[in-house]
């Protein structure tokens, strides 16, 4: 299976998860999936591109308060998985104005970091940021 499949399901599994949780937590109704990634054609790439659609832009957004952060910004990666150089401006960027933004490593890391999110337990120091990009 190619890398961009894996994310898929991945991305399914999570959303999948946050439809049964949000009985528990009403707020991940709120979540949504940002669909900027993909092979396109030409003509509809410049459609896009023109609507506004930019590289780079985080994969899942909680706009949700918590901890402090004004929402969630969430880049899903398999475990193999590194992002791209505008993908990491985007998420420092976020985070600079105030969002909490995290590169999640596959679906337990995601959903552990969605969970601490919503229980307020996130923090510059340890939403995985700096130590997800060092490890690179």
């Amino acid at each position: 299976m190619n890398r961009r499949n894996e994310e898929h399901r991945l991305q399914v599994a999570l959303f999948k998860w946050a439809k049964y949780a949000s009985a528990r937590h009403p707020g991940l109704k709120l979540m949504f999936a940002i669909p900027n990634g993909g092979a396109r054609d030409a003509i509809t790439g410049a459609m896009l591109k023109a609507e506004g659609v930019k590289a780079g832009v985080p994969d899942i957004f909680l706009p949700l308060s918590a901890g402090g952060f004004h929402g969630l910004f969430i880049e899903l990666k398999t475990a193999r998985g590194h992002p791209t150089p505008e993908q990491r401006e985007w998420l420092m960027r976020l985070r600079h104005r105030g969002y909490a933004t995290v590169l999640c490593r596959g679906l337990d890391e995601a959903l552990d970091t969605i969970t601490r999110y919503l229980g307020g337990q996130l923090s510059p120091e340890n939403t995985g940021y700096d130590r997800n990009f060092n490890n690179q």
